[in-house]
């Protein structure tokens, strides 16, 4: 199975907030999840990003494969370099 970390949309209209997810990346964008590892609001400002650094590294080590902008995020936050 092909586990990837990757943003989950969530909001209204015009109104984004993503949740950060771990997820079987045959599954749809905001369908099926393994975890929720946290969340990124980019409407805000300064814009939010919270993401459990342990879990992600845990993730990570077991093979899962992040998205360009997860990966960003992560770096971001300091979670990896």
């Amino acid at each position: 199975m092909a586990v990837k970390i990757r943003l989950k949309r969530m909001g209204s209209k015009k109104r984004p907030f993503y949740r950060v997810v771990v997820a079987d990346s045959r599954s749809p964008r905001d369908g099926r999840f393994i975890e929720e590892i946290g969340y990124y609001n980019p409407i805000s400002d300064p814009k939010e990003i919270k993401i459990k650094g342990e879990r992600a590294l845990k993730w990570l080590k077991d093979g899962a494969q992040p998205t360009d902008t997860v990966k960003f995020l992560l770096k971001k936050t300091g979670i990896i370099e």
